[in-house]
């Protein structure tokens, strides 16, 4: 499963691009990489680990601004259509599953 963060954040003063730059560190701290500019994806080993993320997200939100959680499946990750301009880059794959005995 795949937890992605959409966010708008306004950055119009000083205070306001300090929460943002906050966010998105907060973002990073916890395993998230940028798809796009305020679009961050964390690959997550269950729905329950999702939640983890998402409570997380939830405390650090700024007073101002709007941010979307979206959750998808692995096929729906996978699916995705990534177009790219003249300079290619490779598209984000899920994390190799390791298995303990």
């Amino acid at each position: 499963m795949w937890t992605v963060v959409l966010f708008d954040l306004p950055t119009d003063n000083r205070a306001d691009r300090r929460q943002y730059a906050r966010f998105r560190k907060n973002l990073l701290t916890d395993g998230f990489v940028m798809l796009q500019y305020s679009v961050y994806a964390r690959h997550c080993a269950s729905d329950e680990n999702a939640e983890v993320h998402c409570k997380r997200i939830k405390k650090a939100l700024p007073p101002r601004g709007e941010v979307r959680i979206l959750k998808v499946t692995e096929k729906q990750f996978e699916r995705m259509q990534v177009y790219h301009g003249t300079k290619r880059t490779p598209t984000e794959q899920a994390p190799k599953q390791l298995c303990l005995l």
